[in-house]
Parts: structure tokens; sequence; C-alpha cells
């Protein structure tokens, strides 16, 4: 069976029934909160607490399986990128070195410097999955109506929703011109050469391509057609009302990130230091 790369998953579950502008103000409290502490003991309480929404979502690691790939890819080249170009950076912000081995000149490892990266890695590993399950668990439509009660221009968040509803669009017709190319005898498997591979890539990638151009087009002709963007607000269809589920989540949320933050500027720095 295909993978669906990246969607709307519908479970029966929780945090499916919260509305949409509930978990958008959760969910930028706490990347606010990831983003800009970096004491681990603050982070730690993060992951374990996304673990437990995770498995209240009902969301299987199988159907993010490839979107999880890619993140740790990433995440193993910003680490390194951040050891080849500022292997000392831990040292400068703890103030203390614990040399493990020398490598050569200015790069050695330090406990510090492992630790700043462990801290690193901590808000990927926060704020990614977060986001994931954001956007998993919250239809396109309901998304929408949650951006523009916020404050944002309805157009933009008609934009980002219709982004959202045709990603699993975009992929279907991936797969779709794959198996094609393949019935043709284009070979996208290990048995040709790497350069060979990459340029049958292009036989997908330009169909592709212009099917979504074309599918651009008779969105923007439909909408236009309707008369979109003649008035400066509009009503929504999937727009909910907060429930009393909805209130005690937004409220233990503001609570978390305020004792976050207290927690994390009580003594004027934003990095938890063990080493004093």
């Amino acid at each position: 069976m295909a993978m669906k790369m990246l969607g709307y998953f519908e479970r029966p579950s929780v945090i499916h029934r919260l509305s949409g502008f509930t978990k958008l103000i959760i969910f930028i409290l706490w990347s606010t909160a990831a983003m800009l502490t970096y004491d681990t003991r603050i982070l730690l309480i993060l992951f374990m607490l996304s673990i437990v929404i995770f498995k209240l979502s009902k969301v299987q690691l199988k159907d993010i399986r490839l979107v999880l790939y890619l993140i740790l890819f990433f995440l193993l080249l910003n680490n390194l990128a951040i050891y080849l170009f500022s292997p000392q950076e831990g040292v400068a912000i703890y103030g203390h070195s614990h040399e493990l081995f020398h490598i050569t000149d200015r790069y050695n490892l330090t406990l510090e410097q492992l630790f700043y990266q462990l801290n690193v890695t901590l808000k990927y590993i926060v704020v990614t999955p977060a986001a994931l399950l954001f956007i998993i668990t919250t239809h396109p439509s309901e998304f929408a109506a949650s951006l523009n009660k916020i404050g944002i221009s309805y157009k933009i968040s008609i934009a980002i929703s219709l982004a959202l509803r045709y990603l699993p669009d975009i992929q279907r017709d991936f797969r779709t011109i794959n198996q094609v190319q393949q019935a043709r005898g284009v070979d996208f498997s290990r048995n040709e050469k790497v350069v060979k591979r990459l340029k049958n890539v292009v036989s997908i990638m330009m169909p592709l391509i212009f099917s979504s151009l074309d599918r651009i087009e008779t969105i923007s002709h439909a909408m236009e057609l309707r008369s979109f963007g003649k008035h400066k607000s509009r009503t929504w269809y999937s727009a909910r009302a907060l429930s009393k589920v909805d209130w005690i989540s937004l409220l233990v949320s503001i609570l978390l990130f305020t004792v976050a933050m207290v927690i994390t500027f009580y003594d004027g720095s934003r990095f938890y230091n063990p080493f004093l």
C-alpha cells in the first residue's frame, strides 16, 4: 500500500476533537517555549509530554515514518555542521572545558559541547513532532478558520489551507506518474547508476509540475468565478466553538508556558548549567 507522506489523518481521538484554534494556540506556546529555552529539564519534560500527546492522538508512527526519517537526516546534518563550524560553542556558553579527547588544532570533544548539542537535539525533537502532530490532526479548512480567528487575513488563511489540502493530491500524482514511467521501462532502482537515476527522476518531476500548475489554474478560476476576495471578511463552515475540553487545554498550556519561562529566565540566563 502506498504510504501517505503528510496530510490530515482522521482518528477518533481527544486531540482531533479539540478545535483548530485551541491546537494553534497550544502549538504557538509550545514552539515558543521550546525555542526560547535551553534548560534541559524543561526540554525533557516537553519531550515526555509530546510522547503522551502523540499516544493520545492515535496516530501511528508508520503514518509519518518517511517524514521522521527526513527530519532525523537533517538533524544529523545540523549537529555535524554545529561541531564543524563551532566546536567550542559549549565551552563558551558554560564557561568550563572538560575535554574527553583531542582531535586536532581547535577540534576536541568536550562534555560542554556534547551537552550543548544534546539541548539542540532536544529542541528539534520537541518542536518538529509537535508541528507534524498539529498538521495531521487538524483539518485544513478548520486550520484556515483558526488562522483567521487570530487576526490573519482570510485570503492568506485560505492559501495555506489549499497548500495543506493538496499535499496528498501531489503525493498521489507523484506515485501515479512514477508507476506510469516504470511501466514504460524507466528504471528508478539501484540497478541504474546515480546519474542515470537522477535523469530518470526528471521524467517524474516535469509532468508533476505541469499537473500542479494546471490544478492551480483550475482552482484560481473557480475562486474567481465565486467572487473570492470581494469582501473584507467571511464566515467559516468548519469553524467550531470552544468546548470545555478546549478551555481546560488552553489554561493548562498557558500555565505550562508561564512556568517554563519563569524557570528559564529566573537567573537571567536561558542556559541550564550543570557544570557550575
